[in-house]
Order: C-alpha cells, then sequence, then structure tokens
C-alpha cells in the first residue's frame, strides 16, 4: 500500500508539473499579446507609464487565463503521459498488473481539484482582478471629450428616462456597468426631437439619473456650455449596462446567481449569465474529461510507432471539442435551447466518447 501511494504522487506530481509548465507559456504569451495591445493604445491615446501598463496586463491575465485551463491540461496530460511512456515507466507500471484507469487515476484527482480551486478561489480572484483592471484601463486611457470630437468607438445604447429617450456611447464601461468613460449623450424629448448632445469623461449611473463630469452641451442655435457637472435621467439600472455594455468576466461565480435573479425579475434576457454560471460549474468535470481525451492519444507504446499520429489527432479532437462547446454556447446565449445543456452536453459526451476509446483500447 505504501509503494502504491507513493506511485500514485509521482504520477500525480508528473500531472501537475506538466499542467503548470503549460499554463505558465500560454500564460506569458498572453501577457505579451495583452502587453504589446496596450502599448499600441498608450502610443494612440497618449503616454501612459510603463509599470502602469504591466499593472493593467498583469491584472487582466488571470481572466483571459482561466478560459486556456482545460487547454492546458489537455496538452499537459499528453506531455505527462507521453514522458511517462518515453521512459518505459508506462510500461513497468502495466507488467506490474496496473489497469490504466489506476495509474489515470492520480491524473483525474489533479484535474477535480484544480477545477474545484478553479471556481472556488481563482474566479473570484480573476473577476476582482478583472474588474479593478477595468477601472485602471477606463481612468488611464480616458480621452478629454469636447464637443467638436465624435466618438466611434464602443457600443452604443438607447435608454429613456422621465425627460425623453437618449441614444449614448461608452469608450470604456467599468465598476460592472455603473461607470462610463468617454461619454457621448444624444438627447431627445417625448416627440423624439433632438435635444442636445453632451459629451462628458465620466458618467456614473446613481439613483435615476447619469452624474456626468466635465461635461460639454450643445444645442441648436446656442454655443456649446462647460458644466462641471450635468445630469441625464434615466430608468435604467446598473444591471442593465452590464448586460449591454459590460463583460462577465468581471463577474466572480458568487455573484451570478444574484445577477441572473434580478435581470429575470426586470424582465432582462439571463442567458449569458446562466451559460457562465453552468460553465463554472461544469470546470471540474470539463477538466477531467480533457484528462480522459489526453490519455486516449497517449498510451501507445513508443515502439509500435505512430505516437505523433495520436498527438495530432489528440490535438485537433481536442480543438474539435472546444469548437463545438463555442458553438453550443453561443446557440445557448441565443435562447435555442437551455443554458445547462449548451454547457453540460458537451462535456458529458467528451467524456463518454473518451471513455469508450479507453475501453476498446485496454479491453478490445
Amino acid at each position: 500500500m505504501i509503494r502504491r501511494a507513493t506511485l500514485q504522487r509521482y504520477i500525480a506530481r508528473s500531472f501537475v508539473t506538466s499542467i503548470l509548465a503549460t499554463y505558465l507559456l500560454c500564460s506569458v504569451l498572453i501577457f505579451m499579446i495583452d502587453f504589446v495591445e496596450l502599448l499600441r493604445q498608450a502610443g494612440k491615446y497618449g503616454s501612459v507609464p510603463a509599470r502602469t501598463l504591466v499593472w493593467i496586463t498583469f491584472l487582466r491575465l488571470p481572466a483571459y487565463t482561466e478560459i486556456l485551463l482545460s487547454f492546458a491540461v489537455l496538452v499537459g496530460t499528453i506531455g505527462s503521459l507521453l514522458l511517462l511512456n518515453r521512459k518505459s515507466e508506462l510500461a513497468v507500471m502495466r507488467g506490474s498488473g496496473m489497469s490504466v484507469w489506476q495509474f489515470l487515476k492520480p491524473g483525474l484527482a489533479v484535474a477535480l481539484v484544480l477545477g474545484l480551486f478553479a471556481i472556488l478561489a481563482f474566479n473570484p480572484l480573476a473577476a476582482a482582478a478583472r474588474t479593478e483592471a477595468e477601472r485602471l484601463h477606463a481612468e488611464v486611457f480616458r480621452r478629454e471629450s469636447n464637443f467638436l470630437r465624435s466618438q466611434s468607438i464602443g457600443n452604443w445604447l438607447r435608454q429613456d428616462g422621465p425627460d425623453g429617450p437618449s441614444v449614448f456611447n461608452a469608450g470604456a464601461v467599468s465598476n460592472k456597468g455603473r461607470t462610463l468613460t468617454a461619454f457621448t449623450a444624444i438627447q431627445y424629448d417625448r416627440a423624439d426631437r433632438f435635444v442636445e448632445r453632451v459629451d462628458g469623461t465620466k458618467a456614473v449611473l446613481r439613483d435615476g439619473y447619469w452624474l456626468i463630469e466635465d461635461a460639454w452641451v450643445t444645442r441648436v442655435g446656442r454655443p456649446p456650455e462647460k458644466f462641471t457637472t450635468y445630469i441625464i435621467s434615466s430608468y435604467l439600472t446598473p444591471e442593465r449596462v452590464q448586460d449591454a455594455l459590460g463583460t462577465v468576466l468581471s463577474i466572480s461565480i458568487f455573484e451570478l446567481p444574484g445577477l441572473i435573479e434580478v435581470a429575470e425579475k426586470a424582465g432582462i434576457s439571463s442567458s449569458n449569465y446562466k451559460i457562465q454560471f453552468q460553465l463554472l460549474l461544469a470546470r471540474p468535470l470539463l477538466l477531467m474529461a480533457m484528462v480522459l481525451l489526453g490519455a486516449t492519444v497517449s498510451l501507445r507504446s513508443f515502439r509500435s510507432g505512430g505516437i505523433q499520429t495520436m498527438v495530432v489527432t489528440g490535438m485537433l479532437g481536442g480543438l474539435s471539442f472546444f469548437l463545438l462547446a463555442e458553438v453550443s454556447r453561443q446557440v445557448g446565449v441565443a435562447g435555442l435551447i437551455p443554458p445547462w445543456t449548451a454547457v453540460w452536453v458537451p462535456v458529458a459526451s467528451a467524456s463518454c466518447m473518451s471513455l469508450t476509446v479507453l475501453l476498446h483500447q485496454e479491453d478490445g
């Protein structure tokens, strides 16, 4: 029993090392790509200290790499099993009477622990870091607006209020939709006639109105006027703005149930929130499925040949699964199928297919 436990710890350490190495490599590549993009923005919109750009990139990194965790587990599993196979250690294990399920058990345990850690600890941390990154990004990259500048960047959103409807644009969104930077609004009256255009550096959603800072107000037949603060009435809630302009990457798993409930009470589509919630819940099973998928292409002996073909097949199979999962997610977001179906069916299908292949390989 002691020797078996020692062997399982050795296999588990091999899995952890390969998965972490893959994850760190992907993280470095993503960090460099995102940092280069921030450098491009800094050159376009104004000088920003390099340490600030590094800090923003670092804060955004967890939310980006969280999505790649399943890919890291797949590649790490293939790498770990190939290394054990190349050293003939798997052959020795098989010769001692161990089945494939026994030396995959440590890998499945590692995937389960990583999945639970990802949803209970890493996801809230990544969401908090992403929120801070959005706030800091909006602060350092804000563009001073005036009545001559046309904001062509960002999303446009139509809203209504006691004073009439308006259409506004945000160059950046932070604080879960409550703060908009590089703000432009076109205000109409109840007869849909143009009233004024408002440009501000920042707009903060309060109870029943937007509070706009450093606002330029332009009306027909009158010169532009500058106001330190300006108010536009609104029936919007912060949740509605988040749904239209925000990102689910800055929302942790513990906040999603409350947002889903609020969105449903407000009559707003909550499909995106529900899909994200189901994706997080399914992450442990997804990582375990990646271990099984990686095992299907990594157990053949090097003496049999065709290892390169099997590895390429496994990578293509993984990419095909990720593509299928993304298509299913988009179908779920569109409301064509239930959110749990959009998330759990692809994961369950990949698990069942991998188990079937492994049973065929081991038992014929």
